[in-house]
């Protein structure tokens, strides 16, 4: 994996955050209840805030990392995709469905985006 292509995901993810967010604002408004619209609106932040990160590790790692990826690059990069995945996605299902136990798994996701911005931090460190 490299800059170009984690610049892509993060794109990819932004593109899909848009559509969620605006699903949620329109389509899901009238249908759910104000507490799991705010529950909705939370994946959306988190998955828009991670697919910008994702976009400006990308960018970062195209500019230092010409012939060698920074180390912890990849790392965060993958850890941020999962979060997003398990984070927003459980709560996204959580709202669709009214499966409250999906929010048990939330945390979950919470702790891959942290890991991320870990291996960012360390991907900057070793700089």
């Amino acid at each position: 994996m490299n800059g170009t292509r984690i610049i892509a995901i993060g794109a990819a993810l932004g593109a899909l955050a848009v559509v969620l967010g605006a699903f949620g604002a329109h389509a899901l408004r009238a249908r759910v209840t104000p507490d799991l619209l705010e529950i909705y609106e939370t994946a959306v932040r988190y998955h828009f805030y991670h697919a910008l990160a994702l976009v400006l590790t990308g960018i970062w790692a195209d500019r230092v990392g010409s012939t060698v990826m920074p180390p912890g690059v990849i790392g965060a990069a993958g850890f941020f995709l999962v979060g997003v995945a398990i984070f927003s996605g459980s709560l996204y299902l959580l709202v669709l469905t009214g499966l409250r136990w999906l929010g048990a798994v939330t945390p979950i996701g919470g702790v891959a985006l942290i890991v991320g911005w870990l291996f960012l931090l360390r991907a900057a460190l070793a700089r």
